[in-house]
């Protein structure tokens, strides 16, 4: 049960906030997760919508690094919504389960690439320690270029954002999805 009411219909918003509704169910599908308590303010959730948009359907990273580095994130801040959402799309952007299980069990980087275990020592480093050390990071700038390591920075921050607020209001991931490990 979340701490604060959800949103999780269109009529519960002014009509004059219809507008932010339509855009997140254009882009996702449906609403859910996040968007259900960041409703309570609707301009707010226009505008990370919008970023959300960005990082997960036009950014230019390949999507197997894009996912890997979510569920790396969800690990790091144990959010299991964020889990059980990108689990599922890590597999279908081509993250070998053998990696997805290592970084759910805390195996990580046990079970990893070298790529792998890059990225998840990148997003591990920088939302536990709040810094990355100078071998991971100039690993990281030569594999992805200034650029591909900007996006992959923000990236980071964006899903760690939306960690906080689901870990914060304690929103359940969906019924069948799987969990993070206690």
């Amino acid at each position: 049960m979340t701490r604060i009411p959800t949103i999780a219909d269109k009529g519960a918003l002014p009509a004059a906030h219809h507008d932010v509704w339509d855009a997140i169910a254009r882009s996702r599908g449906r609403v859910q997760g996040p968007f259900t308590v960041l409703l309570h303010r609707p301009e707010l959730t226009r505008r990370i919508a919008h970023v959300g948009a960005y990082v997960r359907f036009e950014s230019p990273l390949p999507p197997a690094d894009r996912e890997l580095a979510v569920i790396a994130a969800a690990r790091a801040l144990d959010c299991q919504f964020e889990w059980g959402a990108h689990e599922v799309e890590a597999a279908k952007a081509g993250v070998r389960r053998e990696a997805i299980a290592a970084i759910r069990d805390g195996r990580a980087p046990a079970g990893l690439t070298e790529d792998e275990a890059l990225v998840v020592a990148y997003v591990t480093q920088l939302l536990q320690r709040h810094r990355v050390d100078d071998p991971t990071f100039a690993a990281m700038r030569a594999r992805f270029g200034v650029e591909g390591l900007v996006e992959l920075t923000a990236t980071v921050g964006y899903y760690g954002m939306l960690a906080c607020v689901l870990n914060a209001f304690d929103v359940a991931p969906e019924a069948g999805a799987d969990v993070l490990p206690a």
